[in-house]
């Protein structure tokens, strides 16, 4: 019979749930069934690099939040997920909820999100972190990771925007009661 301490499969576990949080992101509802996510976990070196891009953007723009952010995943994510979007219109002849007409005169402006995407990109996300909550991982939805990950390319260059979630077990939540 062996012995498996808590302590030597933290890492593994954590990666396991990161994987079924992948899936819950993939199959959660999207708009017209158009899927434009691409998804990611970090571990590692990865993870530290990922907290040095957040320290190095606070510090050059000195912004405060971005660097308690980094000393945040730095200390504590035992991994990261990454969970991102293209900005690609849904071809609807009726919408305007972008603040255009409709979806051909919205793609003149590539930059501006359709709701849709950024839409599907919440509940995605909110699919990730419910796996997470129902199994007991500490986590925390961060833009700041995001924009990291954007500036890093580590996911697609057709990716404009990306949501992170580090990812703890520990006895307290580290994402939350922060400084």
């Amino acid at each position: 019979m062996a012995i498996l301490k808590e302590t030597d499969e933290r890492q593994n576990t954590l990666i396991d749930i990161a994987k079924k949080m992948l899936i819950a992101a993939r199959t959660a509802p999207k708009g017209k069934g158009a899927d434009n996510l691409e998804m990611a976990i970090l571990t590692d070196n990865d993870v530290r690099l990922l907290g040095m891009e957040m320290r190095k953007i606070g510090e050059q723009k000195e912004y405060d939040i971005f660097i308690r952010d980094a000393d945040n995943v730095l200390s504590h994510a035992d991994a990261v997920v990454l969970i991102g979007t293209r900005i690609k219109t849904l071809g609807l002849k009726i919408c305007s909820l972008c603040g255009f007409a409709d979806c051909t005169t919205k793609e003149k402006y590539p930059l501006v999100p359709c709701v849709y995407n950024i839409g599907d990109l919440g509940i995605a996300v909110g699919s990730a972190v419910a796996v997470a909550a129902d199994n007991r991982v500490d986590n925390r939805i961060m833009h700041t990771i995001g924009v990291a990950a954007l500036n890093m390319e580590i996911l697609s260059k057709d990716i404009k925007v990306i949501w992170g979630i580090p990812l703890s077990a520990s006895s307290k939540n580290p994402f939350f009661d922060r400084k």
